[in-house]
């Protein structure tokens, strides 16, 4: 009589596991465009949840990072995902203004202060940002910023007369404008050729991240750096809509809940980045110091007009940000 009801309590035991195991459709991998190097804290981040899907899953949703801009050029990955090839794309946010201007608020100078800053603005910019691209059949999952652009100088500075005959580096309109506002020389140099133009003294000053600094070496030329925290772009993982919809309710909803944890590690990992770059820069010899009193007013009123430049640009949708931001200071 034992022997005949083996099988039936082994039936029952199995019945009892898949019963307690939750159950996913059939496996399915996609593919994430990023422009940024593989070995950046931004890609890691992604690694980071594509590993933890597939655990969560059981299998039933992976996917493979693919660096570097080669699967398309980074300002082109935004459109690439709105395809679905590749499903999900990482792209640095003031690169889609043009297409979506609520993208554009990393872009304004002299807001954020440090790291709090940054991440109070993108909880109010982020259902601004979520029904735009939605629009356009693109979910956001996740932003993490770039540490904060900081000023490098030959000579030190104190206050905002201390620019004056300065040769800036710059690269974009709002550097270009911020150079003027100084009364120094702009000076366009890409990024490829700063140390070029640093040796034979083209530029004597340049706003950019203490991690880009340690990447030039920029102490070989640079004496002084100060950790204005200028702004704090974000990068944006995001997802084509119909590949969301797609996905098994149970997928869904850990892809979800794991991006708001890869955004917690990614914004740990940017400070972190943050605080290594300054202490190389110092232990490199730099004179590394917070922003100079006599020169954070100048610099705040340089934000609040580059602010109020940008609600006319854009329209309400600039005030469903920054009133909110303002406001919670």
């Amino acid at each position: 009589m034992h022997r005949r009801h083996v099988p039936v309590a082994l039936a029952a035991t199995l019945a009892g596991l898949s019963v307690a195991r939750p159950l996913f459709a059939a496996p399915t991998q996609w593919t994430v465009a990023t422009g940024y190097r593989s070995d950046g804290f931004h890609a890691a981040t992604l690694r980071w949840l594509g590993q933890a899907l597939s655990e969560a899953t059981q299998g039933a949703l992976s996917w493979q990072v693919v660096a570097d801009g080669k699967l398309a050029p980074l300002a082109k990955i935004p459109e690439a995902v709105t395809t679905g090839q590749p499903e999900v794309g990482e792209c640095i946010m003031t690169t889609m203004a043009g297409a979506w201007p609520v993208c554009g608020a990393d872009a304004i100078p002299f807001m954020t202060r440090h790291g709090a800053d940054a991440l109070r603005l993108w909880k109010v910019q982020r259902p601004v940002v979520d029904r735009a691209l939605r629009a356009s059949g693109l979910v956001p999952l996740y932003a993490v910023p770039w540490p904060g652009q900081g000023l490098y100088s030959v000579e030190p500075v104190r206050s905002a007369a201390d620019f004056r005959g300065r040769r800036m580096r710059t690269y974009n309109p709002t550097t270009r404008r911020i150079a003027e506002m100084l009364e120094a020389t702009p000076v366009e140099v890409a990024m490829a050729d700063v140390g070029k133009a640093l040796e034979t003294g083209r530029i004597d000053s340049m706003i950019t991240s203490s991690v880009t600094g340690v990447e030039q070496q920029a102490w070989r030329w640079m004496h002084h750096f100060y950790d204005l925290n200028a702004w704090m772009p974000k990068n944006l993982v995001m997802v084509n809509a119909a590949a969301l919809e797609r996905l098994d309710p149970k997928a869904r909803t850990a892809l979800t809940e794991l991006s708001a944890q890869a955004e917690q590690r990614g914004w740990a990992a940017a400070e972190q980045a943050a605080l290594q770059s300054r202490e190389t820069l110092a232990k490199e010899g730099m004179q590394v110091e917070s922003t100079p009193p006599y020169l954070r007013g100048t610099l705040v009123r340089m934000g609040e007009r580059f602010a109020r430049e940008w609600v006319r640009e854009v329209g309400p949708q600039a005030n469903q940000i920054f009133i909110p931001y303002f406001s919670q200071q």
